[in-house]
């Protein structure tokens, strides 16, 4: 037997305990005829106590950092004790150990605060995986699959797997292929997702199903992307958004009840993609704090509701004033104006608006500059545009923003789109500054009424923003079904009933992060194929790609819809970082490449000419 018990099992309860550890060495304190060695494994730290004769053997046998160690003693109380350990109330007296391994020096300090860079720690993950915070994740990551397995299951949810290996139909992001040995010049693809799978066992009558599966996707990456992740993949039968919202809002509060002893009472906010893009400036906006934009100026073919509205409800008159002209050419000849009122901000020195304002000018965010108003406590107010509006004015400006006495007015003014997805930045920048985006506060969000299409300007023609198995809003379905999808005239497709027309579609956001996207499904083949044919699919075309699914949906498809979550995202937020890199075992790093094992990797001429593939590249 090579231990009795773990490294972070023991307690004052055991002293007198005769036992057996085994671990690797994390640190050795010399204290004359005493030495204190730290053993650690994936339980815990405990200390080992070496005196005596003992110790005496330690100057033959050294012990060097991570060598393999089992040792045998007796649990003694520790004269100086640790509360910072679990095991920190006692200590192992140690009659005789055994060096099991030795070990290199590793290339960094294996402890939480190592030396290491990520590239070093990427080439010795294994090394990397020893370290306390990285196993913290990697059981969070357990622990998070779990609570939603244990859910699921008692839900009734069945966990059926979907194949690997499956047809190429390039729509959306890139396909990994795989070609095929025994079919020569045809290739395999890795699943984006199991999306027509479970929908087909939805036609089979398995009117619940989950996976917490692997999906591939060959696209550029960043500190939230991978070309594999894991999804937690669901989807049920005989549904309505409404029972999916309910099923799935139970699943996270559950997660965060199990994981993190958080308890979610209230019921998950909802917003529609409209007024989301509206109020923040983006689909997934961080609700944990206000600071909503204000809408000073927009031109009338975005957001045309809202718009609408918002010019019935102003009573400022600020909006009409900035369309007929405000004699500032910086707000007169920009397509829209948008503001936030930073709390508290008023006493910003131009030093930090000077810094702010070529924040905003970063490529990354693309302003040309940033004007301001400070409300000041004594209730005067100071613009970096006085000159062209009077103190009653800039009053005016603040208060629609939503300013109060000693906040700061934030105003960017450009092309819409652009425009408005810096100011959404700036936001989240200035919510960063005053520190109200805490990593240890969640909240959930639901976005529903998305636009079921989006136009390329490319390809003149629809694009489906989710994908082209979402649902119109059954109130709209009339809409796909009566109208051409054709656009005669590219520069007003906005015209075309095509762009009212809203998906059956939701996502949930998490702390500003899109963490789990789905929706109601098309089951009926006469609107499957008024789909295809309004993303451009001709129907030999549509036959080749999904004939299998068509046909499904001639044998009795029930109504049915699904949503699945990114599995790896909602470990990363749980845990408080940035990456989902920190809560993957072997991760890829940003070109996309293991470089603990060097992969991708050539393969041999032998193994090309069995595949019978030529490269235009050399093969080494």
């Amino acid at each position: 037997m090579y231990r009795t018990h773990t490294c972070g099992e023991l307690r004052q309860s055991d002293v007198g305990k005769k036992v057996t550890l085994a671990g690797w060495v994390q640190t050795t304190r010399e204290f004359g005829p005493i030495t204190f060695l730290d053993l650690r494994d994936r339980y815990g730290i405990t200390q080992l106590n070496f005196g005596g004769a003992i110790n005496a053997r330690l100057k033959d046998e050294h012990l060097g950092r991570e060598f393999v160690l089992q040792a045998q003693g007796t649990v003694i109380e520790r004269s100086n004790k640790n509360p910072g350990l679990s095991t920190g109330e006692i200590e192992i007296s140690i009659e005789d150990f055994k060096v099991l391994n030795k070990s290199a020096v590793p290339p960094f300090t294996i402890q939480d605060d190592t030396d290491g860079g990520d590239d070093l720690r990427m080439k010795y993950r294994y090394l990397d995986l020893r370290r306390n915070a990285v196993r913290k994740n990697l059981e969070l990551r357990y622990a998070v699959g779990r609570a939603a397995r244990n859910y699921l299951h008692g839900q009734g949810f069945m966990d059926i797997e979907t194949p690997f290996l499956i047809k190429s139909t390039p729509e959306g992001a890139r396909d990994f292929v795989v070609p095929s040995r025994m079919n020569p010049g045809e290739f395999y693809a890795l699943p984006q997702s199991p999306q027509t799978f479970k929908q087909l066992l939805m036609v089979s009558g398995y009117d619940r199903y989950y996976q917490i599966v692997k999906c591939f996707r060959d696209e550029d990456l960043r500190a939230d992307r991978q070309p594999e992740f894991t999804q937690i993949d669901c989807e049920m039968a005989f549904v309505e958004q409404e029972d999916i919202l309910h099923m799935f809002e139970g699943m996270i509060k559950h997660i965060f009840r199990e994981v993190k002893g958080i308890e979610i009472t209230e019921k998950v906010e909802r917003t529609t993609f409209d007024q989301a893009m509206w109020h923040y400036g983006n689909d997934k906006p961080d609700i944990r704090f206000a600071l909503p934009i204000a809408n000073l100026k927009t031109p009338a073919s975005v957001y045309p509701i809202q718009r609408a509205k918002a010019l019935k409800d102003d009573t400022s008159g600020i909006l009409n004033a900035f369309q007929t002209g405000t004699g500032f050419p910086v707000f007169d000849d920009a397509e829209t104006v948008v503001a936030i009122a930073a709390p508290g901000l008023s006493e910003y020195t131009r030093k930090q608006l000077d810094e702010l304002t070529e924040w905003v000018k970063r490529p990354q965010i693309g302003m040309k500059g940033l004007a301001y108003i400070k409300c000041n406590a004594d209730g005067t107010y100071k613009s970096s545009f006085d000159k062209f509006f009077p103190e009653t004015e800039l009053k005016k400006l603040a208060e629609y923003a939503g300013a109060k006495p000693g906040d700061l007015v934030l105003v960017l003014a450009g092309p819409e789109e652009r425009t408005r997805k810096a100011m959404s930045e700036l936001r989240l920048e200035v919510g960063n500054r005053q520190g109200l985006r805490k990593k240890d506060e969640f909240k959930l969000l639901w976005v529903l009424d998305f636009p079921l299409f989006e136009y390329s300007e490319e390809d003149n023609r629809w694009v489906a923003r989710h994908h082209p198995f979402t649902a119109p809003k059954p109130e709209q379905i009339s809409v796909m079904i009566d109208n051409d999808p054709t656009i005669p005239d590219p520069t007003a497709y906005l015209q075309h009933p095509y762009a009212s027309v809203k998906a059956n579609a939701y996502d949930m956001v998490l702390n500003g992060n899109e963490i789990g996207g789905g929706s109601i499904r098309i089951f009926q083949r006469e609107l499957q194929e008024k789909m295809f044919a309004a993303l451009g699919m001709s129907p030999e075309e549509a036959l080749h790609k999904f004939g299998f699914l068509l046909g499904a949906f001639e044998y009795g498809a029930p109504p049915h819809g699904g949503i699945a979550f990114g599995f790896d995202r909602l470990c990363s937020i749980m845990g408080g970082s940035e990456s989902i890199r920190d809560f993957i075992a072997f991760p890829k790093n940003n070109s996309g490449r293991d470089v603990m094992i060097d992969a991708p990797g050539t393969i041999d001429l032998k193994q090309l000419d069995e595949l019978q593939i030529a490269t235009k590249a050399p093969v080494k």
